[in-house]
């Protein structure tokens, strides 16, 4: 801090005194400090560029917060939650309720894609070659690790892009933290984490929105484009397709026991990859003749995303159980109890409309509506297309897609395992 009179260091001689008024000093010694500090907060959270700037000064260097000191004992983020990842996604059944009293809105033309097929995303035509693609996901800490916390939000938020077939262009950052209770470098990592992510889906953060909120949340507004030709809905599913998931299940249960902390090393490894694991394929796949939906296997369960495509095609889905593929170890540890609250919350909301075979263990029932955080696409193509779809999964380094259903007759919007 500059001030009007000062003691030479080398003979503790008192210096001349300045013969600028002191309030004038002061404001531009602290101009400089508060831009030293913004311009690192902005390059270790990826929120500056060349072309944006952050409007205002994030929350951590505002001279009411605490200094950037890491507390001697911090809680785990996962203990500020009372859930976690998509598992904190409000109940389908509760949601449904929710909306029924909302009024109907007009809906412009050039509005492609909007809530009535339960799509990942909006999509808004801009003219005969481009399409908005835009969405929003944000949720509270899944893990203890806020760096993995910010690369799973983020990778989860952009693969709603991904999911319409589209390619990502740019997000916001949604940041909500208590800031009594973490330090700025736990939020600092969050962020961090978010922009790794951002920067290997080669796109900026251009801004954002920050609050002091009870509990962590994180998450990202994703912009993205696609050709209006190549918009995969719901609704395009038709009778005869044949349903490829692109990523196993299991990221629920995995969680369930990381809170617990019965969850090993080599599992958290398999956790981490799999929910920071971009979504990639989308537009190569939207881009194939034959693939007529994509969705992505998110808070809802493979039997509610499932669901959600009979619905908005108007046909039944049958699944094919044992082809699924789960990450290694989860059956297991469901069979210890290791499960979410928000399995049950998915089958209580919408069970009445999944048909299960006999017999059907409740460990499978489980792992049947495991909320995903970050899961995989759920491709409904022809027959003819199989192949290509796998190939491009492959491509793209995901080896685990396989085939676990098909689409069938029109007119029950039900699901049906087998």
């Amino acid at each position: 801090m500059a001030v009007t009179r000062s003691t030479c260091c080398a003979c503790a001689a008192p210096a001349a005194a300045s013969t600028r008024p002191a309030s004038r000093v002061r404001r531009r010694a602290e101009k400089r400090v508060m831009g030293r500090l913004q311009g690192g907060w902005k390059r270790r959270t990826g929120l500056h560029s060349r072309r944006s700037r952050y409007a205002r000064p994030p929350p951590c260097l505002k001279p009411r917060n605490r200094p950037m000191t890491t507390p001697a004992a911090e809680p785990r983020l996962t203990s500020l939650s009372h859930g976690g990842g998509c598992g904190c996604k409000i109940a389908p059944g509760v949601l449904s309720e929710i909306l029924k009293g909302t009024a109907a809105l007009p809906v412009p033309k050039e509005l492609l894609v909007g809530i009535e097929t339960s799509d990942d995303a909006a999509v808004y035509q801009l003219n005969d070659e481009q399409a908005l693609i835009a969405t929003t996901d944000f949720f509270m800490p899944i893990v203890d690790d806020p760096f993995d916390f910010g690369r799973i939000a983020a990778t989860n938020a952009i693969s709603d892009v991904y999911a319409m077939g589209g390619r990502p262009i740019l997000a916001l950052a949604l940041v909500g933290m208590p800031i009594n209770v973490l330090s700025t470098q736990t939020i600092g990592r969050v962020l961090e984490g978010g922009a790794a992510v951002c920067r290997a889906a080669g796109i900026p953060i251009a801004g954002g929105h920050t609050i002091d909120s009870v509990e962590a949340i994180y998450g990202l507004v994703a912009l993205g484009l696609v050709h209006p030709q190549r918009v995969k809905r719901n609704a395009d599913a038709r009778p005869g397709d044949v349903l490829v998931l692109g990523k196993p299940l299991g990221v629920g249960v995995m969680s369930a026991a990381l809170k617990k902390e019965q969850l090993g090393a080599e599992g958290y490894a398999r956790m981490i990859d799999t929910t920071t694991r971009l979504n990639t394929p989308g537009p190569d796949l939207a881009a194939l003749e034959g693939v007529h939906a994509l969705t992505d296997v998110t808070g809802f369960g493979l039997a509610g995303h499932a669901l959600e495509l009979a619905r908005g095609a108007r046909c039944t889905v049958e699944l094919d159980w044992p082809a699924v593929p789960l990450l290694p170890g989860v059956r297991e540890l469901a069979e210890r109890g290791f499960v979410t609250g928000a399995s049950g919350r998915n089958w209580a909301g919408y069970g009445a409309e999944v048909e299960l075979p006999a017999n059907f263990a409740a460990e499978d029932r489980a792992l049947l509506t495991d909320p995903q955080t970050s899961g995989g696409l759920l491709v409904s193509c022809a027959p003819g297309a199989v192949d290509a779809v796998l190939a491009t999964f492959a491509r793209h380094g995901f080896d685990a897609a396989a085939v676990v259903g098909r689409v069938t007759a029109r007119g029950a919007q039900a699901l049906r395992v087998v």
